[in-house]
């Protein structure tokens, strides 16, 4: 029996003995996932501007809510958390859309995408038919029946092609029409006068059509491509740079080349609309702009370009860029002094160009954070109002293009 109850007591006292150890490690293992789950929370928290590597301080006016070093899981799910860094995501990720969508709508409305007010609706099979009928029967009573011969065997040559009747001058086509008609139709009788109108509406709504060429659009979406990867790259840059030092280093150079193809690729819609029937000076200020584009992105990507000293220096390189347009446009305006759409488009480019040089201007001098400093750290700082002032530059450019795809289809050389 004493063995027995012995054997009771050893097996009693590994039990607890056991169960001491089981607890004990259970313990260690709850106090270890709390700790590494606090550890994970103080890990991604947002820091102060003292707190941060060398390469993220870049303005010591904005004192908090910085990401430092975080994996690219917290990277990308901080998009919709708040930080310094996320208005400056937004405004142009936001514009990129903006600009994405008014490329596809461009592309659908091509060659409509001008608002020509003055052309006709689209005529049915059966309207065509009569009108050239009606016309067909007027040609033995005109005067000028050596001129409508040619302007109708252009009209056949050009219905296919759309093309051929670019040449003719729509005022000269419609005094054709007109003379075309018998005399009986100029008397002065009402029902006659209905019909001479509603003919000669009817030839017009045919011909109209045929005398506007849509040009090339191949500088106005190389502005929009340009627009958009600039937008991009900077909202890239802004949401992926707090990773790491190399990844920052890449998506700085990212961003500027942005800038740089944004601001080339603005000038060629009014350089090649302005001078299409100069090819000499159309090629000269293209090639100029473009060299001087691949040059500023060449320089961006110097890494002494980086450091924050040179944030004014960078301001003013793009700065430059911009207004080496001016000369272009000076240009045109000499050229094309007598056309109302030189004097509004230029109206429009003065307005781009102010917008981005207010933009530059608070992007160099950090107002109004510079003012309070660690009051604009989540809104308000220059950084979201020099975005801001981009998107809106750009929209207004992009408007002007509409005014040259307006004037260059409806006119031509």
């Amino acid at each position: 029996m004493g063995g027995d109850c012995d054997s009771c007591g050893i097996t009693n006292a590994e039990q607890e003995s056991s169960l001491v150890e089981d607890f004990s490690v259970c313990t260690k293992e709850k106090s270890y996932s709390k700790g590494k789950r606090l550890w994970k929370k103080v890990k991604y928290q947002l820091v102060e501007y003292h707190s941060l590597p060398a390469y993220l301080r870049d303005n010591e006016f904005i004192i908090g809510h910085y990401r430092s070093e975080w994996p690219l899981k917290q990277i990308f799910l901080s998009i919709f958390t708040i930080h310094n860094e996320t208005l400056n995501v937004w405004t142009h990720l936001v514009g990129f859309f903006l600009f994405l969508c008014l490329t596809v709508y461009t592309a659908m409305k091509v060659p409509k995408v001008v608002d020509l007010h003055h052309l006709p609706e689209v005529l049915t099979k059966a309207h065509l038919q009569r009108v050239h009928s009606e016309l067909m029967t007027c040609l033995p009573s005109m005067p000028h029946m050596a001129d409508l011969q040619r302007l109708r065997n252009e009209l056949r040559t050009a219905l296919p092609s759309m093309d051929v009747l670019h040449s003719l001058s729509q005022w000269h086509v419609f005094e054709l029409l007109s003379n075309c008609l018998p005399q009986s139709l100029s008397s002065s009788n009402h029902t006659d006068a209905c019909v001479l109108h509603s003919m000669k509406s009817d030839l017009a709504n045919m011909i109209a059509p045929l005398l506007i060429r849509p040009i090339t659009r191949w500088p106005f979406f190389a502005f929009l491509g340009g627009a958009m990867f600039c937008l991009l790259a900077s909202s890239t840059c802004h949401l992926l740079s707090c990773h790491s030092e190399r990844l920052s280093y890449i998506m700085l150079r990212l961003d500027y080349a942005g800038i740089a193809a944004l601001i080339s690729t603005s000038f060629y819609p009014p350089v090649y609309y302005s001078f299409m029937c100069n090819p000499f000076f159309c090629n000269l200020y293209l090639g100029f702009i473009t060299i001087l584009g691949i040059a500023s992105i060449i320089v961006s990507l110097m890494p002494v370009f980086q450091n924050p000293e040179f944030r004014s220096i960078r301001a003013w390189l793009f700065f430059g860029m911009g207004m080496s347009g001016v000369c272009p446009i000076l240009h045109k305006l000499v050229v094309h002094w007598n056309q109302p759409e030189a004097i509004h488009t230029t109206g429009y480019e003065i307005l781009m160009g102010l917008l981005y040089g207010l933009g530059a201007l608070v992007y160099a001098t950090r107002i109004p954070e510079r003012w309070m400093p660690g009051k604009f750290d989540i809104a308000g700082h220059s950084h979201q109002l020099f975005h801001l002032l981009v998107v809106a530059g750009a929209y207004t450019h992009y408007r002007a293009g509409l005014v040259y795809l307006k004037w260059r289809d409806v006119q031509g050389c």
